[in-house]
């Protein structure tokens, strides 16, 4: 599988449909990629492939100028690093940040950094069991972690997230936004525990890093109109969904987009997924996939116990779950 992957990366890469994407679309246009968890070797590739063909701003500066609608006076093929969760392993990439200068944005779980506390998802065997836990209310889906023996809240032998010192020293060139406090899937949830999420992670961010935080990211990928307002309503400036394409002036602030790379990902894959093609590519297939199956259509997929993300487009399967 991995090969024809490969393959598969290596045909669009060389269509010439990335380049000019980037240089027809993207030029004008602010991406946002999203990791989770790549090596330091892989991240180092894939940095120098970025930099030669993208201009690499921070999350502020892209906020300063749309604030002051002068998003024009940005670097062409503007382009924002951001990482979800806070995994330990992103401590290993800062001698790479540091080197390349590049200005990231990590979205921490605010109940699992620091701690010894596990990503719930670590708990499940494989993808598709994953996957099916995402799909039930979320009092459901902590019964079934609960029979195979895990608490959101246990602390265990080993480690999963960054330490506070750790987030300290990557403060240097990171900047540190919310992703919740636990994890969970937004709309499956009531809506005190989103609440809670999303404002009161926001809340012990600040308190514990000593500054204000002002972006949030939708964990999963998943969000309804409910949650957009509690985001809204706890004073964040911004928000990240993991709904493909690129951000300009007119973009939702609340919904911006981002691109989801495989910490994995080969050299074209990266190029194929940073250009917007792959998300294109997702688009259309998932269209395609309304016009076989009708039935799959949900007009109310916006409202809270409806379809997440992961049900709205087919997503490839990747190295990293969880978003």
């Amino acid at each position: 599988m991995t090969n024809v992957r490969r393959l598969v990366f290596g045909i669009l890469r060389f269509t010439g449909v990335p380049f000019l994407l980037r240089n027809l679309l993207q030029r004008d246009r602010i991406t946002v990629l999203c990791y989770h968890d790549p090596t330091p070797e892989v991240f180092a590739r894939h940095i120098a492939v970025l930099c030669r063909r993208y201009n690499v701003i921070s999350l502020q500066d892209f906020l300063d100028a749309r604030r002051m609608a002068r998003v024009d006076q940005l670097p062409r093929k503007a382009l924002i690093v951001t990482f979800d969760d806070g995994h330990k392993g992103n401590r290993r990439l800062l001698p790479i940040l540091r080197e390349q200068r590049i200005p990231a944005t990590i979205f921490l779980c605010s109940a699992i950094v620091g701690t010894n506390r596990h990503y719930w998802w670590s708990a499940c065997s494989d993808n598709r069991t994953v996957e099916r836990m995402k799909r039930v209310g979320d009092d459901e889906r902590m019964a079934l972690l609960a029979e195979k023996g895990f608490d959101e809240r246990t602390e265990w032998q080993d480690r999963q997230s960054l330490s506070w010192p750790e987030v300290d020293e990557l403060g240097e060139i990171v900047d540190f936004q919310a992703h919740g406090r636990f994890h969970p899937v937004l709309p499956r949830c009531g809506l005190e525990r989103a609440r809670d999420e999303i404002a009161g992670g926001k809340a012990e961010l600040e308190t514990r890093c000593g500054r204000a935080v002002y972006a949030f990211a939708y964990p999963n990928g998943d969000y309804c109109d409910r949650d957009v307002e509690l985001v809204r309503d706890a004073g964040y400036a911004c928000a990240f969904t993991i709904d493909g394409g690129y951000n300009n002036l007119t973009t939702d602030v609340f919904r911006l987009k981002r691109m989801r790379v495989d910490d994995a990902a080969d050299v074209s894959e990266l190029i194929v997924k940073a250009s917007g093609l792959w998300s294109l590519v997702e688009k259309l297939r998932g269209r395609l996939d309304g016009v076989r199956y009708p039935s799959r259509s949900n007009a109310n997929r916006n409202q809270p116990g409806e379809a997440t993300a992961s049900e709205r487009e087919p997503s490839e399967r990747r190295a990293y779950v969880e978003d």
